[in-house]
């Protein structure tokens, strides 16, 4: 019987080399699929700039690629050498709404500044940094949804990946003129001024909901197979920080597959939370849809070959059918050493991906604990 698991991986910009030349990306390609993944989330928006020629770039900024990439086409590079292994493809908006880090809002704003964001001073909505566009203004959301659609419509690739920038908007946010008047006109009142008020969170959440449901309708318009993949932060944070509903989302069935961020440092947070997910926010009937994403490598942190495996065989043993890293250059430290655990342990079992029928199936009953574990331990004691 085949193996039906999501085994992927996100390719950056930030720390990472892999997408700045075709040899790095077929060589990428090689390794994960020895390595026994079967997608890649390769970024396509981030820093006011596409990893793709973009007709709505130009048209709105004069600025058809990132220029680090002129004359090439990185995203094209990846879907010719990742169909070559037989990998799946799911572009990765990672900016979402984003407009800019820590440069006032960077050239979007500058063009565009009617469609920053605001917080309740009035300020350029801010937050760890990240400067924000006004995710609830119609003419930013047509913006966002006109990249995706040219990705979908001009690219040979398997769906589409927001995460949590989207959809996704600050709480602090919501204060701009445009937004303030939508909502004077529905409650002839100014909304709170606490910014986590709960229905002043579920309103401006609704809108971002309503606008992720729109473009999941077009996304599927283009091709009715293509995957609608999302990484928010964890439920209830994401909702109070970042307008983020995913249990509403799951149950209007606007999401495909969905990889909640559960970037912990330890097992033991991990599996704290991946139960929390499977306990409260998942059922049996939407289990198949969970992937969560596993933090790989951030600066000098690597996770350790134990904690990964370890991770891999909780999720089994409580039924999530898989997981993504991040990111593709934790693979490639100490000479390849998790690639080689993943290949010689969970993952030496090729695993199909999942189609878009096996993840709206009801969930299967939990998987029994497997003895991957000790094989991956006698395989960690030869290294």
């Amino acid at each position: 019987m085949t193996t039906i698991e999501t085994r992927g991986i996100w390719l950056t910009t930030t720390d990472s080399q892999v997408l700045r030349s075709k040899e790095n990306i077929a060589q990428a390609m090689d390794l994960l699929a020895e390595t026994g993944f079967n997608v890649v989330f390769p970024v396509v928006w981030n820093q006011g700039v596409t990893l793709y020629p973009s007709q709505t770039m130009q048209q709105y900024f004069g600025v058809e690629i990132d220029p680090k990439s002129v004359g090439r086409d990185p995203l094209e590079e990846v879907v010719v050498e990742a169909r070559r292994v037989g990998l799946k493809v799911i572009p990765w908006f990672e900016y979402g709404f984003v407009s800019s880090y820590n440069l006032n809002g960077g050239v979007l704003l500058q063009k565009k500044p009617q469609w920053a964001g605001r917080d309740s001073n009035g300020n350029l909505l801010n937050k760890n940094g990240f400067e924000w566009l006004n995710a609830l203004d119609p003419q930013v959301q047509e913006f966002i949804s006109s990249l995706v659609l040219e990705v979908v419509k001009n690219y040979d690739v398997d769906g589409i990946q927001g995460d949590d920038r989207l959809p996704a908007f600050p709480s602090e946010g919501g204060y701009d003129q445009l937004t303030l008047t939508r909502y004077r006109q529905e409650f002839h009142r100014d909304p709170p001024l606490n910014p986590k008020d709960r229905q002043w969170l579920q309103w401006r959440a609704n809108i971002l909901t309503d606008f992720w449901a729109h473009l999941y309708e077009q996304v599927k318009a283009v091709n009715s197979n293509l995957l609608v993949a999302i990484a928010p932060n964890i439920h209830d944070w994401a909702f109070v920080e970042y307008l983020q509903d995913s249990p509403t989302w799951l149950n209007r069935g606007i999401v495909d597959i969905i990889h909640p961020q559960i970037y912990r440092r330890d097992f033991s947070s991990y599996q704290t939370i991946a139960n929390k997910l499977v306990t409260q926010q998942f059922t049996d009937t939407n289990l198949s849809k969970l992937a969560p994403g596993i933090l790989m490598k951030l600066g000098n942190y690597c996770i350790s070959p134990e904690y990964l495996v370890q991770a891999i065989e909780y999720n089994r043993q409580v039924g999530i059918p898989g997981e993504v890293f991040f990111f593709y250059e934790g693979l490639q430290k100490n000479n390849h050493a998790l690639a080689k655990v993943l290949r010689n342990g969970p993952y030496a079992k090729s695993a199909s991906f999942p189609t878009l029928s096996d993840l709206s199936r009801r969930g299967e009953s939990k998987i029994k604990s497997t003895s991957i574990w000790q094989g991956v331990a006698r395989f960690l004691k030869n290294l």
